[in-house]
């Protein structure tokens, strides 16, 4: 049993030959066709047509949102390998086309006279012929008439053939070449011509018959007693499908094109069957930059050699200005930036200088760690021993204390114990209050209570009498 599959050799060709494939699409110039403001249904299917005219090299399905702006493209375009930009946009008084390299410009704006979609191109013809096999492959771009008629219609052809990829007329493959896009300048009106085409070569030098013998559909013979009758009369054929071929047309081809009987070195007749859309086209003007900049060309203003000269001028010095605020804006950093090294220099010479006395004898009484620094059961001890002599007095004089009497006791009531759930316990009663029973006498008189005491009313049914205690 063989070995199956591709060999080493056949797989390291596969991958150089795909490897150069890339690299000669990357080269090749690409393009975003797009519309920008209100335009309208019919001008964006005009642009999804002109989309259909720069395929494969274009972005089929871009989607642009109202909140993207021009930056956002361009920025986009940039990895992408995009070079040019067809904009279409609407006014109230006309409808606008701008081409724009990128990413240095420049930028012509055309105004669109009159424009056909391609349904409504195709809808004319008797017999269309578009397939998708021919958008799989760039059109040939054919120039007319952009003679020496001024520099602006040399940029103009140069924008336009550097849509395409450049043609080696000794190396093309006539097999790739399946659409050709027309541009016709008209010296007199300065109007382009905008037209698409689809290409198809037939033999020349057959009959009728033998013609749709070569066809890929089969002519109807059942009335026919010999296939002679097709090939001599023609008969069943319709006066239509006869394409009257000449001079115009005719060539020699130097290889094989795909089609019954395109042989080499045989007489082939090359038919264009339009497919559109169609345009007419209009210069505006020329700028220098992508969508801005300085107007090199205008078809209704012209300025005298005073005007440009001024104009000059006024752009040379908004560029001085602008390199002296960039000048400015560099010594401002590199300021700040020194200022900032001597400031941490500075902060880590103090923090690296010994602290003053620190290794000397001092006179100064030592305070002692605060209660805070000892921890929270330091703090707690305290405030427990607050809030015991806090209960002795109210026990003791049956009212409660001051605020500023026992602080600490009235906070650890507030917070209650660290680590442990608060817990509301009753507040003890008074002598003589809701009990019969009688509190024993306390012992001593605490600390900052008062020498006598007011009068102090007993239970029901018993007198009133006096109470009074001295200090130690």
């Amino acid at each position: 049993m063989g070995q199956s599959g591709r060999s080493r050799h056949q797989k390291r060709a596969r991958a150089q030959a795909k490897l150069s494939n890339l690299e000669a699409y990357a080269t090749q110039p690409h393009s975003f066709v797009f519309t920008r403001g209100r335009t309208g249904r019919s001008v964006r299917q005009l642009s999804l047509d002109v989309r259909r005219v720069m395929e494969p090299l274009t972005a089929t399905r871009l989607q642009v949102r109202k909140k993207n702006t021009l930056k956002d493209c361009v920025a986009v375009a940039g990895p992408l390998g995009v070079t040019h930009f067809l904009i279409l946009s609407k006014t109230d008084s006309s409808i606008y086309l701008k081409l724009m390299r990128l990413p240095g410009g420049p930028t012509l704006t055309f105004q669109i006279n009159k424009y056909t979609l391609v349904r409504d191109v195709v809808s004319s013809l008797r017999r269309h012929r578009m397939h998708e096999q021919q958008f799989t492959h760039p059109p040939l771009l054919v120039l007319n008439s952009f003679g020496p008629h001024g520099m602006h219609v040399k940029l103009m052809a140069t924008m336009f053939q550097n849509l395409f990829p450049s043609i080696n007329v000794h190396k093309v493959n006539l097999n790739t070449i399946r659409r050709c896009l027309l541009i016709n300048y008209n010296p007199d009106s300065k109007e382009l011509d905008f037209r698409h085409y689809s290409i198809k070569v037939v033999p020349v030098g057959a009959s009728r018959g033998m013609k749709k013998l070569l066809q890929e559909k089969f002519p109807n013979m059942s009335r026919l007693q010999d296939i002679s009758e097709l090939l001599a009369t023609g008969a069943g054929l319709s006066d239509s499908e006869a394409e009257p071929d000449g001079e115009h047309n005719i060539t020699e081809l130097p290889q094989a094109v795909a089609g019954r009987g395109n042989m080499r070195a045989q007489q082939s007749a090359v038919r264009l069957t339009e497919i559109g859309p169609r345009m007419t086209l209009q210069l505006i003007k020329i700028q220098e930059g992508v969508g801005e900049g300085s107007v090199l060309f205008h078809s209704f203003v012209h300025k005298t050699e005073e005007e440009l000269q001024a104009m000059l001028a006024a752009k040379e010095e908004k560029l001085q200005l602008k390199a002296q605020r960039q000048e400015q804006q560099a010594q401002n950093v590199q300021r700040k930036l020194e200022q900032r090294a001597a400031h941490k220099k500075k902060s880590l010479a103090g923090m690296k200088r010994p602290r003053a006395g620190a290794d000397g004898d001092s006179d100064a009484e030592d305070p002692g760690v605060p209660l805070e620094a000892e921890g929270p059961s330091r703090r707690w001890q305290e405030e427990e021993e607050e809030e015991d002599e806090a209960e002795y007095f109210r026990q003791a004089v049956g009212e409660e204390p001051d605020e500023d009497m026992f602080p600490r006791a009235k906070r650890r009531r507030l917070a209650g114990p660290p680590g442990k759930k608060q817990v509301k316990e009753p507040r003890p009663r008074g002598r003589g209050q809701g009990t019969g029973q009688r509190l024993p006498k306390p012992q001593g008189r605490p600390r900052g209570a008062p020498a006598k005491l007011g009068h102090r009313r007993g239970g029901q049914g018993q007198g009133q009498g006096r109470l009074s205690r001295r200090g130690p």
